[in-house]
């Protein structure tokens, strides 16, 4: 790939040298094997990382076998990925994709710190590409798996390296709520927003900005969270300091919505006649608010289906695929907007 030809490609030889240990120590730790020290075994991981080392690659390339496995990578801590409904919906697209073709799904959870540890694991013929989740700013890990030369796919926009990519249209999603508000008279409209390191946060924010602009309103009330109830109730605390008098809000997450919604019922403001609210994401937390939220629906089961008919499209060799695909979002109108 990208003209780079076998000889190229770095040996055990030199994953040995640059980790100052023998051959035999390199492949005990390749193999997960016992009796390696902690700092030969670390030393080894860094060196693989380094030098974009595959162990085996090109002989199964060449033999024609696969693992017949792709990972499912969420870089997210293990809580928030079983308290957020987005990503129960992403793992229900992708199993339903993988139904009936054979094909086993690994789930790692994985944080900056475990990077070097999932990169070597990942390298080791165990899967024959990842999808990639919830990436935060230039995460080096989409560097790290483009330089072993795994086929990956990421779940929204990222922000550091240049990987295909499947997203919700978020700039439009947040351009249709903020002139939703709009149009039902509200003049005061805050928004807040996801965090500013991942793409969904900074391109929602975009579209209600530009909903702003074209109704000649003021764009000043913003306050960043970062998809959790408590940041969302956090976050409309702060808002409503700021602008007592603010009356309406894009939150854009329904699960930071949740949030919003509470602290709004305890000052006992009314949903909506005082303060009109609209979330994104149309998730089971949606429906099941106080009052139901109005939103902006993704389809997130999709998200999940349409990134793994990517990667497995790119495994099959199929020619000419697009490098980034973008899913239409709409309004749901409920009773809270």
């Amino acid at each position: 790939m990208s003209g780079v030809t076998d000889t190229a490609k770095p040996r055990i030889e030199e994953v040995a040298r640059v980790a100052g240990v023998s051959k035999s120590t390199v492949s005990r730790v390749i193999n997960g094997e016992q009796y390696v020290s902690a700092r030969a075994r670390n030393a080894v991981h860094e060196a693989i990382a380094q030098l974009g080392y595959s162990p085996n690659q090109a002989a199964r390339s060449l033999a024609g076998n696969r693992a017949n496995a792709i990972a499912l990578v969420v870089s997210e801590q293990g809580s928030r990925v079983l308290s957020d409904p987005f990503f129960a919906s992403v793992l229900r697209g992708v199993h339903a994709e993988l139904t009936g073709r054979r094909i086993q799904l690994l789930l790692m959870m994985s944080q900056p710190a475990d990077n070097i540890d999932l990169v070597a694991y990942l390298s080791g013929g165990h899967v024959d590409g990842a999808l990639l989740v919830s990436l935060h700013g230039a995460d080096p890990l989409v560097a790290m798996l483009t330089g072993i030369r795994l086929p990956v796919v990421a779940c929204g926009r990222p922000l550091g390296g240049s990987v295909p990519f499947v997203d919700a249209d978020n700039f439009n999603g947040g351009l249709e709520a903020g002139r939703h508000l709009v149009s039902l008279g509200r003049r005061r409209v805050a928004t807040i927003a996801g965090p500013r390191d991942m793409a969904v946060g900074m391109d929602r924010l975009s579209g209600w900005r530009r909903a702003m602009s074209e109704a000649r309103l003021a764009d000043d009330l913003v306050q960043e969270a970062d998809f959790t109830p408590e940041s969302g109730a956090r976050a409309m605390a702060s808002l409503l300091e700021r602008e007592p008098e603010l009356d309406a809000v894009f939150v854009a997450a329904d699960i930071m919505a949740l949030g919003a919604l509470q602290v709004l019922h305890a000052r006992g403001l009314r949903v909506p006649s005082d303060v009109a609210i609209v979330g994104f994401d149309d998730s089971v937390l949606a429906s099941t608010a106080t009052p139901p939220l109005t939103t902006v629906r993704q389809d997130v089961e999709q998200l999940g289906r349409t990134m793994t008919w990517r990667l497995l499209a790119e495994l099959a060799g199929e020619p000419d695929l697009p490098p980034s695909l973008l899913l239409p979002t709409s309004l749901v109108h409920r009773a809270s907007a």
